[in-house]
């Protein structure tokens, strides 16, 4: 069924990049969040990203891993191309190597290599589904 902006409460911003930004966001009739990557139009057009936003939409519409997001839904807005994907908890891993512990960044070998074992398996599961992307 059609799904639009009205449908998810938007909350704080949780990442930037070139073409917008990703948002936490509540579905209003369950009460599940999720992030809701916005791409702007206008941003999208001037440096011709339109075909690199369609094929992450059909990538992650494709992939159903513990370890890589997936597509809950798809929509815009007059202004913006929204991917709504399941949220992982606990922020990038960019935040845990440098701000846990601003005195010592970087992890233990351990969690190191849990971290290591996890994107490998994110990379395994794109792998067996003949999706090479970035």
């Amino acid at each position: 069924q059609p799904v639009g902006a009205d449908a998810f409460v938007e909350f704080r911003v949780l990442g930037k990049g070139g073409f917008g930004e990703v948002c936490a966001c509540q579905r209003r009739a369950t009460g599940k969040m999720y992030a809701n990557k916005r791409l702007n139009k206008k941003r999208l057009k001037k440096r011709k990203g339109y075909e690199a936003a369609l094929v992450e939409k059909r990538i992650l519409a494709r992939v159903h891993s513990r370890f890589i997001v997936s597509l809950a839904c798809a929509f815009q807005t007059k202004t913006d191309l929204c991917l709504v994907m399941t949220i992982m908890n606990g922020g990038d891993l960019r935040f845990h190597i440098y701000n846990v512990d601003e005195e010592n960044p970087g992890f233990a070998e351990p969690r190191a290599a849990f971290y290591t074992a996890q994107i490998l398996l994110g990379l395994e599961h794109l792998h067996q589904h003949r999706i090479v992307y970035r």
